[in-house]
């Protein structure tokens, strides 16, 4: 009935942002993740090893092919065409071509491997995800699970869906370029040396510092991806915060806070970006560092090689293995480990979590007990009272002139309240603060004696019930309708409700209780009249009325207040005929500066603008 979210509950603090250099306490935490995500990966290899072996031997024949490729182009210069013998270089060059057309079924063999290694890892996190998601969800529901104290988990769609994902092509990525590059180094680097012990000296250098350079960076990469993550989830929740409070935003005037908290949410994804693209400019230089680095080497020392024996198809068959096969090879290295690795890290990180504990089941509820309402009252025999306000103050917006004003408010259980006042004045704001949904910024509201604030979401459906004044009406039966906030309501309930609320007439006019409604069908005071005959059905014990009769005729209101009133539990209403307020034990008038609380009487003694409402309702109704 209520809206999922307000902008007081909207008001969650964005991610802090980050820097590129971790706190020193992050380490033991980086180095946790490390370790689980190593052991985990570990894990799922050596469960495999049969698939790594296969994947090994084709892999092996990868290497004799980039050995062929370099080797036969130096022999078809050295054998051949230097010498004179084209025929002799041109059967060089058919078998490095030989070699290359070998490439497809080797390539072929890889591919086939690679499935037994990826779906396994993706089936393995989509069933960890599930646990996770069945747990936490259980935990809510039992009112012991989340960090933030029973809060559903909003990332399981996610873990499902995209994260999986990312983990299964991050990892085949990394599994086919980790493999070429091992196998294409070592055909490379036996033909150098085959050719020439000389190129070594000239090649491995630059090659092993432009590898360490890389290493060194992934661990900051992977910390800017983790980053750059997190700020993404975080502007995802903020648009789903902003969708789904988007009425209440703009009727509370709240659109000015609600957007600078959306805009530092995109900044701080803005600068996470920024950060990976800096260390993308790294990994760019570590690529021509250890691939381009070498070529120039080769092209620059060719003289020397050439003064130490070495044979010009020798230096042509160097520049073949750089050019064709190590600097390509290394160059998918990078890109895969520095932009996929980073991902498959974070993304494993937060999928292997460990799991949340399985909650112990709770106590079978005693059937005499009734639903769920508030506590009883303490050793000192005081009665508990169904609300409380102590000094609320609410304001929309820093500097915004407060809309509630150190408020003061008792509401004992059993009382029918109305709350009047003019347009605007701050009635809907209490009642949305009364029902949890709107966060003041000082003093403390109470619910039968629990602080709201330390009250997890999912128990305050069981306490309240806030039915606003544009009713929502779903498609589906009456009786669906009707049971919205207590699906188990058996038949004998809901005639209860539709006796009590003299709903007798729709429920004729729709065809009956298990009719399917057509919401566009109803007027507007139809639709109010389903909301209040589900309020009469809830099981909680308050429930607020914003204006949730303003639609029907005095009759109906004066039916269906009565027969709220009369149900075991406290109401409170706010009142837009003076024959509602005259129905209450007592009435509260907010008029902007001081609250005036009382009996009808009372407040004509004490309050000019009860009496200034009395004297407009009595024109009104004249």
């Amino acid at each position: 009935m209520s809206p999922a979210a307000s902008p007081g509950r909207a008001k969650e603090p964005i991610t802090p942002k980050a820097t590129d250099r971790p706190a020193p306490s992050a380490a033991p935490a980086e180095t946790d993740s490390a370790r689980r995500v190593t052991a985990f990966l570990r894990s799922l290899l050596l469960r495999r090893t049969g698939v790594l072996v296969k994947l090994a031997a084709w892999s092996a024949a990868e290497s004799a092919q980039t050995f062929l490729g370099g080797y036969c182009v130096a022999r078809a210069l050295d054998d051949g065409f230097l010498r004179g013998a084209p025929s002799a270089g041109l059967l060089w060059l058919a078998g490095a071509a030989v070699a290359i057309l070998l490439g497809a079924p080797v390539v072929r063999g890889v591919f086939a491997q690679l499935p037994h290694l990826t779906e396994p890892l993706r089936d393995q996190l989509v069933q960890g995800s599930v646990v996770r998601a069945l747990r936490t969800a259980t935990a809510t529901a039992t009112g012991g699970g989340g960090s933030g104290g029973g809060g559903t988990d909003a990332t399981a769609v996610s873990r499902l869906t995209s994260q999986t994902e990312i983990a299964r092509d991050s990892f085949a990525g990394l599994v086919l370029a980790t493999r070429s590059f091992v196998f294409v180094a070592v055909g490379a680097l036996v033909g150098l040396l085959s050719l020439a012990p000389q190129f070594l000296l000239v090649v491995l250098p630059p090659l092993v510092l432009g590898l360490a350079l890389f290493t060194a960076s992934l661990r900051p990469m992977a910390r800017a991806q983790h980053r750059y993550l997190d700020a993404d989830e975080a502007v995802g929740r903020r648009a789903g915060i902003t969708r789904t409070a988007l009425r209440d935003t703009v009727a509370c005037g709240a659109q000015e806070a609600t957007g600078a908290q959306n805009r530092r949410a995109v900044e701080e994804a803005a600068a996470a970006q920024r950060a990976l693209a800096r260390w993308a400019s790294v990994r760019t230089f570590s690529v021509a560092t250890a691939g381009q680095l070498p070529v120039l080497l080769l092209l620059a020392t060719a003289p020397w090689l050439l003064r130490q024996g070495v044979t010009a198809g020798a230096v042509v068959g160097a520049l073949t293995y750089v050019l064709q096969s190590l600097l390509p090879a290394l160059h998918t290295l990078m890109t895969v480990l520095g932009a996929a690795g980073a991902r498959l890290f974070v993304v494993l990180d937060r999928l292997t979590q460990p799991l949340p504990p399985v909650p112990a089941p709770s106590p079978a509820p005693d059937p005499a007990a009734g639903p769920p309402g508030p506590r009883r009252a303490g050793r000192t025999g005081r009665a508990a009272t169904a609300l409380e306000l102590r000094h609320v103050r609410a304001a929309y917006g820093p500097g915004a002139r407060p809309v509630l004003d150190a408020l003061e408010l008792t509401v004992e259980l059993g009382e029918h309240i109305a709350v009047v006042g003019p347009s605007g004045i701050g009635k809907s704001t209490l009642l949305q603060v009364a029902a949890g949904m709107l966060t003041p910024d000082r003093g403390d509201v109470r619910l039968f004696g629990r602080d709201v604030a330390a009250c997890p979401p999912s128990e305050l459906p069981a306490l309240r019930v806030l039915i606003p004044q544009e009713a929502y009406v779903f498609t589906g039966t009456l009786r669906d309708n009707l049971r919205y906030l207590r699906p188990d309501a058996d038949r004998a309930a809901v005639d209860r409700t539709v006796d009590a609320l003299a709903l007798a007439p729709l429920v004729d006019r729709v065809g009956g209780l298990d009719r399917t409604l057509t919401p566009d069908a109803l007027s507007l005071g139809e639709r109010q009249r389903i909301a209040l005959g589900r309020a009469h059905l809830a099981p909680a014990p308050l429930l607020l009325l914003d204006e949730a009769t303003c639609h029907l005729d005095p009759v109906a209101e004066a039916t269906a207040e009565r027969a709220l009133s009369a149900r075991p539990g406290t109401l409170v209403v706010v009142a837009h005929r003076l024959s509602s307020a005259l129905r209450a034990d007592r009435i509260l008038v907010l008029d902007g500066t001081l609250a005036r609380y009382g009996t009808h009487d009372e407040l004509l003694a004490r309050s000019a603008l009860y009496r200034d409402l009395v004297g407009h309702w009595s024109r009104v109704r004249a």
